[in-house]
């Protein structure tokens, strides 16, 4: 055996990877998989029908069900409440219990509570006591009851230092990620009152081919998430305020969009992510090209992996 059990501990699956830790009151099921230098701390207990994989710390108090996947280098705390059944009843069982996934990194907060059939994207964080009843996006923060975003892990948030620090002389001002850039449009403002004006391939970069508005928007709903393989995107919010998330694979950054003399490029590979839209929001998007559903990226894992593609050395 290359892994440890504490004399109280139990363990009876045949699955656990080497310089695993299973500790006092620890019981493991014997269908369960556990992967190696995993740290299964006193009074957990793991189904049946549970994978887990490298790297995990699993505190105490928290019972891992049948149809729970947990990825690699992923940190549970204690207490957390894990769930597979939205029906359940005694001595009623469904065909099949519903599947909950962690996936990498992912970091769930002390006595949070996870609905069932939830996915939790890789390196996104729950806070503690939060009650997830909706999948999470990848890197996302999430706390309260019901969990709601709040933020995004390691994203740059001077949101006023970006758009108050644009250079009158350029317009523009680069965050950092990739080639995205806030631009400072022009604003006439008299007694009749404002005006503001952008002049494309001038003050916005390129030709749009088309736009569309995004409106009435609930302020807990999250918009985007998605880039593209081509198009330019050019953001303004004409009315209200919304947050933009710009991420490259790399690094990220947040943006608040809260006056019409202020837009955001987003050029193509670039993952972009709208949250925290105000009652009255009204964002204004040109895109360069027409409409193709096939030049969306709509899954972080598949835009990680193009994007690494297009960065590597040839």
């Amino acid at each position: 055996m290359n892994h440890f059990v504490h004399p109280q501990g139990l363990c009876e699956s045949s699955k656990v990877g080497a310089r695993t830790r299973v500790w006092a009151f620890a019981h493991v099921l014997p269908g369960a998989t556990i992967g190696e230098d995993c740290n299964i701390c006193d009074h957990v207990f793991v189904e049946n029908d549970v994978v887990v994989g490298d790297r995990v710390t699993i505190k105490c108090g928290v019972q891992l069900w049948d149809g729970v996947r947990v990825g690699n280098d992923v940190f549970i705390g204690p207490n957390a409440t894990f769930t597979n059944d939205r029906f359940p009843r005694s001595k009623a069982y469904p065909e099949r219990f519903a599947q909950t996934v962690l996936e990498d990194h992912v970091s769930i907060g002390a006595n949070a509570t996870l609905l069932p059939g939830v996915t939790i994207g890789r390196n996104a964080m729950v806070g503690a006591g939060a009650v997830v009843t909706r999948s999470v996006p990848p890197n996302a923060i999430v706390v309260g009851n019901p969990a709601r975003i709040v933020g995004y892990v390691n994203a740059k948030t001077d949101a006023a230092a970006a758009v108050d620090a644009v250079p009158a002389a350029t317009g523009t001002r680069r965050l950092g990620v990739g080639d995205v850039a806030v631009h400072r449009l022009p604003r006439v403002a008299d007694m009749r009152g404002s005006l503001s004006v952008g002049e494309f391939e001038r003050t916005v970069p390129f030709a749009p081919k088309r736009y569309f508005l995004v409106f009435d928007v609930p302020g807990r709903e999250v918009r985007g998430e998605h880039a593209h393989r081509e198009c330019h995107q050019f953001l303004v919010c004409v009315s209200g305020s919304v947050s933009v998330l710009v991420d490259d694979g790399r690094r990220r950054a947040e943006v608040l969009l809260d006056r019409p003399d202020v837009g955001i490029h987003i050029p193509p590979m670039t993952w972009g992510t709208q949250y925290r839209y105000s009652d009255d929001a009204v964002l204004l998007v040109f895109a360069s090209h027409y409409y193709d559903a096939n030049e969306y990226i709509r899954d972080y894992d598949l835009y990680l992996a193009e994007a690494g593609a297009r960065a590597a050395p040839r």
